[in-house]
């Protein structure tokens, strides 16, 4: 069938429906898992939970969301050089999926990181590679192609949604392995219709690896490979003979590998003979947005991590006669993206070409971002350390941080494809998922600040900073444009 005269699903090709319901269900028992997580990270073993220390937990939450971000680089090559991406999905749900099932499980920390590894894997050979396929579906002149997408984003902010609700509330009011089981189930339903939809109505070309690895390359590959478990593991064994090798020490390594990795990429783009003058410029022009999402994201990550302390440790959960789960703040995020895109999207249209520049919406996010930690000082402030607040104080942070987050994320996805250099688009995008991975990687050196004696300072020195970096970034925005080299 011809592409443009498929409009099986609502106008669409009928493969947007496998790959939205596949994302649906990914997005189901990622979230759903990590609604729960940092409570069964530090809840005490008579409660079901691990007992570690607060600090600790909300640092393996923080570094475990960066190690899925940072992983997403392995997805593209996997897809592209050995298996293309209807099989990469696939593998990667197999893992996602074995990784609930070891959560699921009672057998305490072990199975606790080697979840986050197969998670991890998973998630990095899945996500990016979803996207991919649903633009295989369009030919170049479809129209239908930024509406499909949209449909898209709607699967993953539903599945995002409902999942804190039902796997919150069966991990925390009964148990949290079988929240985990749930969360494993979810990507059981997700890989059962991707394998069956998929042989019939997926892009044939998504079932072989468009670049696919030659024979005389294998052995640099498997050196490169095999160096770097070499290099981590030396690492790795110096720290344990020094007597340093500890779960702190690891995520302060995984931490500055995070931060390494954006870094050597901009040195490759900026020194390559492959880019141009104006790409370079470009390039240039990017490093500033680049830092001011790593800003943003260190906030809006926050969410599942500080956020979620407080909600379970300094919010009076019994609202209107009915004791909520702190897990359930975790939906307020795709609720507010789901009731704000519409108007977003009226915005800009309307606009037109008098719309801000990217900069501008960049430092208007990172106000907004700033405000949602700002506006935390007040219950602490007014009730003390010691006092349950209203939910509604919750609700408000991510009701703000979410206009941030409008005014970044698409415009951020959109801004890296008009300065990426052509012969680094594919890896020019992959920055993005960088900027969320080194995000996360320093959230979870700073969460560890976080306690209720000093969290009035800590929401007024994050967002104070951060409202601080908005105000720079206003003012270096004329010399940005400049760089842009007619990219707006």
């Amino acid at each position: 069938m011809n592409k443009d005269s498929d409009h099986a699903f609502f106008g669409q090709p009928r493969g947007l429906a496998t790959l939205a319901f596949t994302e649906f269900w990914e997005r189901f028992s990622y979230y759903g898992m990590k609604a729960i997580l940092l409570y069964y990270m530090y809840f005490a073993v008579t409660k079901g939970g691990l007992g570690m220390d607060k600090a600790t937990a909300m640092s393996v939450t923080a570094i475990y969301g960066s190690l899925v971000y940072l992983s997403s680089i392995l997805g593209g090559f996997a897809a592209d050089r050995l298996w293309g991406g209807h099989k990469t999905v696939f593998i990667g749900g197999i893992f996602i999926m074995f990784g609930h099932i070891f959560l699921a499980l009672p057998f305490g920390e072990m199975a606790l990181f080697a979840s986050i590894a197969l998670i991890v894997i998973g998630t990095g050979l899945l996500k990016p590679n979803i996207s991919e396929m649903v633009g295989g579906l369009y030919s170049e002149e479809d129209t239908r192609r930024d509406s499909g997408f949209s449909m898209l984003v709607m699967g993953i902010n539903l599945g995002s949604f409902i999942a804190p609700l039902i796997v919150g509330w069966l991990g925390q009011k009964v148990n949290f392995h079988l929240g985990f089981s749930l969360a494993a189930i979810g990507m059981a339903i997700g890989l059962f219709f991707f394998v069956v939809d998929g042989n019939k109505y997926l892009n044939k070309d998504d079932f072989a690896a468009p670049d696919p690895l030659q024979a005389d390359e294998v052995k640099a590959l498997v050196i490169k490979v095999v160096a770097a478990i070499v290099v981590v593991a030396a690492i790795f064994g110096i720290m344990g003979v020094t007597g340093n090798f500890n779960l702190t020490n690891v995520i302060n390594f995984i931490t500055l590998i995070a931060i390494i990795v954006p870094i050597a990429y901009f040195v490759m783009f900026l020194t390559s003979k492959k880019v141009t003058k104006v790409e370079r410029s470009r390039v240039w022009a990017y490093i500033p947005l680049f830092i001011a999402a790593v800003i943003f994201w260190a906030i809006e990550e926050q969410g599942s991590v500080v956020l979620a302390m407080f909600a379970q440790t300094q919010t009076n959960l019994n609202f209107l006669g009915f004791t909520i789960p702190a897990s359930w703040f975790q939906s307020l995020n795709p609720l507010f993206i789901v009731l704000y895109t519409p108007f977003f999207a009226w915005l800009w249209m309307h606009l037109g070409k008098k719309q801000p520049s990217s900069p501008k919406k960049f430092t208007l996010g990172l106000v907004f971002a700033g405000l949602s930690f700002i506006v935390m000082m007040l219950p602490v402030g007014m009730h003390g350390t010691h006092s349950l607040v209203s939910p509604l104080w919750l609700v408000l942070s991510w009701a703000i941080v979410e206009i941030a987050e409008l005014l970044i994320s698409p415009v951020g996805l959109s801004v890296t494809t008009k300065l990426a250099p052509r012969a680094f688009r594919s890896q020019m995008m992959s920055m993005w998922f960088l900027a969320d991975a080194a995000a996360q990687a320093i959230n979870a050196q700073v969460v560890k600040l976080y306690t209720p004696a000093n969290e009035f300072w800590f929401f007024g020195l994050v967002g104070g900073a951060t409202v601080l970096l908005a105000v720079v970034l206003l003012f270096v925005t004329p010399r940005i444009e400049k760089l842009m080299a007619g990219v707006n």
